[in-house]
């Protein structure tokens, strides 16, 4: 069980204000924002090959009509984000707060993986826009040589600089297991495997106004509430902030969307998610606190594995798991709303489990 902080150094006050903070900022830059990206005709490009390189008929079929929907809001976010926690510093360091989000221990590595896993979807978004690339976009291999780079820095960081190299075991005593299991080394690979696979995990799921948004907002709250149990509220505050950016993306996002995240918000706010459930030693609930996360990617793979194998044959009507449903006639606001309401329950058997495991 975790214990309640006694005496946190940021009240859960500060953490609503910084939060709110958050969410003003990116509402009040979001009308120059897309006036930016209209203005350089930074728009969507439709795809039209499916994840398995068959026609993408159904993602067209519902889709059409999103195409030059500006993209890259996913800058919006993380910008705003890093606006809030420099502001934080320059009041601490005027003496206004007495405590900033900006501290080594908590909020470095995620804020570092949010910014450059950022950049880098902001070169993939970019190039695909403009058509450039063999693909239309960055290429797979420097793609992944990038985020296996940036990934292997901060699992560096995690087990040479603030030695964590155990993870816990939820419900460890009832399962007959003890509670840590000592990684050793392989830490370093594991941690590179999640965050990596959560940034794509993220990226596939964000295909319908709102939906990642939305199930973002759900595992950042459900993370700022075990870390800050946990009594690490400097990142409980940070996550925060992170949901109040995001309240503020989705407030534009929900259909129709005004503009879309893009790749430079689903990997940079994937990894970054990823990174928290290290942060608070809890990565064994990741996988319910982004439960829908892991059905939607579960689903793109289970599709191109049965592709291969079973000559041609499709598990689904189209892959992600969000596209199946649409064939299905549910409509996108009622596909999104109820992985909504998956993602939330799912989320909240996480927070307990991690609370009482």
């Amino acid at each position: 069980m975790i214990d309640l902080p006694i005496r946190p150094s940021i009240s859960l006050l500060e953490i609503l204000v910084y939060s709110f903070a958050a969410f003003l900022i990116a509402l009040i830059l979001t009308k120059p924002f897309v006036q930016f990206l209209h203005h350089f005709k930074l728009g969507k490009k439709l795809r039209v090959e499916a994840v398995d390189g068959g026609s993408a008929s159904v993602f067209l079929t519902y889709h059409q009509t999103k195409a030059g929907t500006p993209t890259m809001g996913g800058l919006l976010v993380w910008g705003s984000i890093l606006i809030t926690v420099l502001v934080s510093r320059g009041l601490s360091l005027q003496g206004v707060v007495q405590h900033s989000l900006l501290q080594r221990g908590q909020v470095y590595i995620p804020l570092a993986v949010l910014i450059g896993f950022g950049l880098l979807g902001a070169i993939d978004d970019y190039l695909n826009i403009r058509g450039l690339g063999k693909n239309k976009g960055l290429n797979a291999l420097p793609k992944l040589v990038a985020l296996l780079l940036m990934s292997s820095l901060a699992a560096s960081w995690f087990y040479f600089r603030l030695n964590y190299q155990t993870i816990d075991i939820p419900f460890s005593s009832l399962l007959g297991l003890p509670h840590t299991l000592d990684l050793g080394l392989l830490y370093v690979p594991f941690f590179i495997f999640v965050v990596i696979g959560t940034a794509n995990a993220v990226n596939v799921t964000d295909g319908l106004d709102g939906l990642a948004g939305g199930l973002l907002i759900i595992a950042f709250s459900a993370f700022a509430l075990v870390a800050y149990l946990s009594g690490l509220d400097v990142l409980a505050a940070f996550c925060g902030v992170v949901v109040g950016a995001l309240a503020a993306f989705l407030w534009h996002n929900i259909p129709p969307a005004l503009f879309f995240m893009g790749d430079t918000g689903s990997l940079a706010l994937g990894g970054t998610l990823a990174v928290m459930a290290f942060m608070v030693n809890q990565v064994l609930i990741l996988p319910l606190i982004g439960f829908v996360f892991v059905i939607e990617m579960l689903s793109v793979i289970i599709q191109l594995t049965s592709k291969r194998l079973r000559n041609g044959k499709k598990v689904f009507k189209s892959a992600p798991f969000h596209h199946h449903l649409e064939a299905l006639n549910w409509g996108e606001s009622k596909v999104t709303m109820r992985l909504w309401i998956v993602g939330a329950f799912m989320a909240f058997l996480g927070v307990l489990i991690g609370m009482y495991g």
